[in-house]
């Protein structure tokens, strides 16, 4: 494990949260609207906006503001929600968890569906399956997200109600929250009744949200592949007389896997940053609701919290990446 190449990306972590907290700092402020007059409404009175500008710290100068901001930052102090008035990270909690369920699960979906597709398509090359494949991925790379969710819910919540059309489980179940994760909790207290319709509900968001990267990582699979089949060592394992099967996922995909790794850390973490779409179709209680909520009410502390978060994220997952080349190919040395 390349302990010191990961200690100096963990540094640089530092500089570029400085940085993306600064850029958001300015740009939220650059957007028209007064928090206070959202607030208080239109009828408010000038010495009203005045004194509750002065307790939310809006009338400093923009460096002030920026400073008590960093500074509480650096002591795990996120804020307090301009809106609501609840600290900003326990609001943040429990949607983040929602939206790393979603995630994780389409990714899962992306990943299976999109590699399985896309080493059948290499193996049997120019094949019906081959064409057809390749045409639903460009299909679904080209599909807008927030259409397919609109229609997934009209065929199977409406006109066909065989999936739920909003939620995380039922209103009328509950369940104590050991991790967040509805389908981790109901595992681990054995309520299989609370699993099986999280996973119901689960089914046309975490679809929806699959389709793009799931198209991606066929036609990156399938690509990478073709390009590892036609090598000397391919031909040599073939000539060994090993079943096909053992040399296409033994020697061929292990091989091939190094840009769909690349592939599935990007998506992961676009993914985790950018569910908007899909948690506001599906009525999805995740971080992507409560940002479009939080800017649509100037709530800076709130939108500031998780971009620097949505950050965090990418940077770790970008390392795990790094990170994961060097067990797929023993070639690959970080160097130190």
């Amino acid at each position: 494990m390349p302990w010191g190449y990961v200690g100096r990306r963990l540094g640089q972590l530092i500089v570029i949260l400085f940085g993306v907290s600064l850029l958001v700092f300015l740009m939220l402020r650059m957007i028209p609207g007064d928090p206070a007059q959202l607030l208080l409404g239109e009828y408010a009175s000038p010495e009203e906006l005045a004194r509750l500008r002065h307790k939310l710290g809006l009338d400093r100068s923009m460096a002030v503001q920026y400073w008590f901001y960093l500074t509480s930052a650096l002591k795990g102090d996120l804020g307090v929600s301009l809106r609501t008035g609840t600290p900003v990270l326990k609001e943040i909690g429990p949607r983040l968890l929602a939206t790393v369920e979603l995630s994780l699960s389409a990714m899962f979906l992306a990943t299976v569906l999109g590699m399985g597709a896309g080493v059948v398509s290499a193996v049997r090359q120019y094949s019906l399956w081959d064409y057809s494949t390749m045409f639903l991925a460009l299909v679904g790379v080209s599909m807008p997200i927030f259409w397919l969710g609109l229609m997934l819910m009209y065929l199977f919540s409406v006109k066909y109600p065989l999936f739920p059309m909003m939620g995380r489980m039922d209103m009328s179940l509950n369940i104590p929250a050991i991790t967040g994760l509805v389908l981790v909790d109901a595992v681990l207290s054995w309520r299989w009744n609370v699993f099986w319709n999280g996973l119901h509900h689960l089914a046309l968001p975490s679809l929806t949200l699959a389709t793009i990267p799931m198209a991606v990582v066929a036609r990156i699979t399938r690509s990478s592949m073709l390009e590892v089949l036609n090598k000397d060592y391919i031909r040599t394992a073939r000539a060994k007389g090993m079943d096909e099967w053992v040399v296409v996922l033994r020697h061929a995909l292990r091989n091939a896997m190094l840009p769909v790794v690349t592939v599935l850390g990007l998506n992961l973490g676009l993914l985790l940053s950018g569910a908007v779409l899909t948690e506001t179709i599906f009525s999805w209680p995740g971080l992507g609701r409560y940002v479009v909520d939080s800017l649509m009410g100037r709530d800076y502390v709130a939108v500031q919290s998780c971009v620097l978060i949505f950050a965090v994220l990418m940077t770790l997952i970008n390392l795990l990446v790094d990170v994961v080349y060097v067990f797929l190919d023993p070639r690959i040395r970080i160097h130190e």
